[in-house]
């Protein structure tokens, strides 16, 4: 594997008044590595996800990515969220803008393309992701599964060197989910960097590098997917997976 790291966390504590959500995360992502982050529900893990890009902001400790602490109230966060994309369970598409629209508007508005090149762009990613027809359909006529690959679509339209993904496929349909995560799995092989929240243990066995167990407010276990699926070592893990995969 490539040994240039791409995120450090460092003793990532987030509090909400007293309600203690993350209590001293330490985590290293690698250039090109997938991790999926596992857990059950209340466990810190849409938080963790929303401090790596300061949708929340971190109560203490530290979160480099490509050099630059996130963290630090000095940061230019607008900067570094330019490289960092971000997919969510809501898909908060823009309703009042075409499909190509919602993919063109960040590059274009941030000055990094021309409209000719946003639009040849957006046409090639709306490929990428099966939805080239789509172009100029409204956001309204798409199904949850279109919306979200549109979703990853505009996330890509910035070249972003790092893909966040908060449970990506929690709020589709069943049949729905099977494109959103062969996009997602088309993207891990062409070597993007993504961490991925999901609840999808299909995915995090074939897709991922490292899964990482987060169990309140912590990492509880961290490893290869044979590890962590064939001979789970915490007993928080293991119960977890009696329940999720002997549904």
């Amino acid at each position: 594997m490539n040994t240039k790291i791409k995120v450090k966390v460092s003793n990532l504590v987030k509090n909400f008044g007293d309600n203690k959500v993350l209590k001293g995360i330490n985590m290293e992502v690698h250039d090109n590595e997938v991790v999926v982050v596992i857990g059950p529900s209340g466990s810190g893990k849409s938080t963790f996800l929303r401090n790596l890009n300061r949708l929340e902001a971190p109560t203490s400790g530290s979160i480099v990515i490509d050099d630059m602490d996130i963290a630090d109230p000095k940061t230019d966060i607008n900067k570094v969220r330019e490289n960092i994309g971000m997919v969510f369970q809501h898909f908060n598409l823009f309703s009042n803008l075409s499909v190509s629209e919602n993919v063109m508007l960040a590059p274009v508005e941030l000055k990094k393309k021309t409209k000719e090149e946003a639009t040849k762009q957006a046409h090639d990613l709306l490929n990428m992701v099966g939805l080239e027809s789509k172009f100029n359909a409204t956001v309204q006529s798409l199904s949850g599964g279109q919306q979200q690959r549109v979703a990853i679509a505009r996330a890509l339209a910035m070249n972003p060197n790092v893909m966040l993904f908060d449970e990506p496929t929690s709020a589709l349909d069943p049949e729905m989910v099977g494109d959103v995560l062969a996009v997602m799995k088309q993207l891990a092989k062409q070597g993007m960097t993504m961490i991925v929240v999901t609840h999808e243990m299909g995915f995090a066995k074939e897709v991922a590098d490292r899964v990482v167990f987060v169990d309140d407010g912590n990492i509880q276990e961290q490893g290869t997917p044979d590890e962590m699926f064939n001979h789970p070592q915490n007993p928080h893990l293991q119960d977890f997976l009696d329940k999720v995969l002997n549904v």
